[in-house]
Parts: C-alpha cells; sequence; structure tokens
C-alpha cells in the first residue's frame, strides 16, 4: 500500500476544504469514515479496544490528522500505539495532530487577551486527552467557531439569541474559516521540524474579536421584502446601547471580555489568514 502524506481520520466538516488543498498541492491523502461513504476507509476508532490490529486497514501515512474529538486519559495514547503497532515501518517518523477547541480555554482568565500559553482547563476532558497526545509528541491545534460552506454564522442567530436577555448576554465571539483550517493543518506538517511542533498547543482564529451585538445589527435584514422591519435580535442591541450607555459599536475589548490573540501561530508558521471577516 502507498504511503501517504496525510491520512484524515474522521473525513468530516474540515476535509470539505482540506482534500481540495490536498489535491491543489499534489499530495496523496487517504481518509476515514465510520461508514466508508466517499470512498473513504471505512474505521472506527474504539479507545476500549485493546486489539490494534484493525488499524491494520489504515494506510502508512507520514502525518496524521485527527478530527474527532478524544477524552480523558488513555485515548490518545491507545490511537498512537495502535498505529505505530501495526505500521512499525514508519511509525518512528508519523506526526500526530489533534484538532481541538478554544473552548478550554472559556474559563476565569487573568487578563482580557487569552493566548495558546493562558491557562486552561486542565480537568476538561477534550483537554486531558490534548495533554496526553502532546506528552507523546503530537500537536494540538484548538480552532476558534468553524465557518464555511454549510456552516454560517448568521444561521446560528435563531439558536443562540431567542429573547433580550441572551442578546444581553452575548459578548465576544472568535471564528476561522475552513479554508483557513485546511491552511494551518498542512502548514503545521510542512514545518513541523522548523517550527518545533512536535508537543506543543497552537491557537487558531481568523485575528478578529467580533462583537456579538455588531453581527446581531448587521444581520437586521432577514429577508427581501422592499418594506422589512429589523430582525428582533436587532431592534433588542439598540434598546441594550440606550440601557447601558454604549454609544457605538462594536463594544470595547475589555466590555467582550474574553478575546483570544492567535497572532503566535500566524507569525510562526509563515501565514496570514485568507477569510478574515464574515
Amino acid at each position: 500500500m502507498q504511503e501517504m502524506d496525510v491520512l484524515i481520520l474522521g473525513a468530516g466538516w474540515t476535509s470539505t476544504f482540506l482534500i481540495p488543498l490536498l489535491k491543489a498541492r499534489n499530495l496523496t491523502y487517504a481518509a476515514t469514515s465510520t461508514t466508508g461513504r466517499d470512498r473513504t476507509i471505512k474505521f472506527k476508532f474504539d479507545p476500549d479496544n485493546p486489539d490494534p490490529t484493525y488499524f491494520i486497514d489504515l494506510p502508512a501515512a507520514r502525518n496524521i490528522l485527527i478530527t474527532f474529538p478524544l477524552t480523558g486519559e488513555g485515548p490518545a495514547h491507545r490511537l498512537v500505539w495502535s498505529y505505530n503497532f501495526t505500521h512499525q515501518r514508519v511509525a518512528p517518523n508519523v506526526r500526530y495532530l489533534q484538532l481541538g477547541s478554544t473552548g478550554i480555554f472559556q474559563i476565569e482568565q487573568k487578563t482580557t487577551w487569552v493566548d495558546r500559553h493562558s491557562d486552561y482547563n486542565k480537568e476538561n476532558a477534550r483537554a486531558i486527552a490534548e495533554d496526553e497526545l502532546m506528552s507523546m509528541g503530537g500537536c494540538v491545534l484548538n480552532l476558534a467557531g468553524l465557518w464555511g460552506g454549510e456552516r454560517q454564522p448568521k444561521s446560528w442567530v435563531g439558536r443562540v439569541a431567542t429573547t433580550k436577555d441572551q442578546v444581553k448576554s452575548k459578548k465576544s465571539l472568535h471564528l476561522v474559516h475552513g479554508e483557513d483550517v485546511a491552511r494551518a493543518i498542512l502548514a503545521i506538517f510542512d514545518k513541523w521540524e522548523k517550527n518545533k511542533a512536535s508537543g506543543t498547543r497552537w491557537m487558531l482564529t481568523d485575528g478578529q474579536v467580533y462583537c456579538w451585538w455588531s453581527l446581531f445589527v448587521g444581520w437586521a435584514r432577514e429577508g427581501k421584502h422592499v418594506d422589512e422591519e429589523p430582525s428582533k435580535q436587532s431592534q433588542w442591541v439598540y434598546e441594550l446601547m440606550e440601557e447601558e450607555g454604549v454609544k457605538a459599536l462594536p463594544r470595547d475589548m475589555e466590555t467582550l471580555g474574553r478575546c483570544y490573540d492567535s497572532r503566535d501561530f500566524w507569525k510562526t508558521f509563515g501565514l496570514t489568514p485568507l477569510r478574515s471577516r464574515i
């Protein structure tokens, strides 16, 4: 079986951006799914299965991307050990990259600005698994809110802000587009040794701190009718601006609270966001 440049464990939303980029760069790849759909390899990781033989169906690869969440102690070790045991020819050189979430940083912080070196919730099940992977030389990329393709932030409004109190509680939002996630993944693999990616954690956003209130008023028009009323969320924002003495939008960083600083990633890996701002 041909050795691949990249093996994607879990061909979900991210792969819809990553696979076209792999093709454009003439990189070989294989991808798995639990059903084997769309010419993927049928594979489902079982963290409770000590028998690694089902990993034999996976091709040898230089770089392995883990898109599904691993949780708690044990799964990361079992995945790495199982793959390495069944692919001993390439095992010494395999790089493991886990996609995570910036949600682990949503704890009380010492400063408004939060970066990859800031405190995070070490009791979070995903963070525990990520720490385990890093201890074995893997790399973790903690992603902000994902958008692009079928994921459009405007469509979230009806779910996250159905009342005025919910609108009032909305402060900062951090996002990153799928195209930039794909570019970031390949940059990490490409510059793994140069940037000493082994055992590191990175934070990825598009460099923007969005104010939810600004987004609500920017999306005030819901349809195409000439004589249309602004959305109820937009109306609530203007009421809240009067009530809280907010003269204009967006609100300042201190008011927004938690603000992510992901400059370190973009600078280290020599990239700038392609799809910044929604």
